[in-house]
């Protein structure tokens, strides 16, 4: 069962344009709707990436620079307290 989805004309165009560059560089004629199912797809084994694209900024760290991050960081071995910050800070 398909179901109709609207886009703009900018987007249609683009579609238009995969489609035909598929076509073009695999000589496999493929469907918009098949099209629109695979980039769905695609989104969906990537989700994470595909959502942060929607995220306004800067996004959040992966794996990898989270773990670099926490390398730099060491343990003095002193405990501090949320008073000893208040007196740093405040005095």
């Amino acid at each position: 069962m398909s179901t109709a989805v609207k886009m703009d004309e900018d987007a249609k165009s683009k579609l238009e344009e995969l489609q035909a560059e598929i076509r073009l560089k695999t000589g496999k004629k493929v469907t918009q709707q098949e099209l629109l199912s695979t980039l769905i797809q695609s989104a969906v084994d990537s989700r994470a990436e595909f959502i942060d694209s929607f995220r306004d900024g800067t996004v959040a760290m992966n794996e990898t620079e989270l773990e670099a991050f926490n390398q730099g960081k060491i343990a003095s071995g002193v405990e501090t307290t949320e008073d000893d910050i208040d007196d740093i800070l405040y005095g």
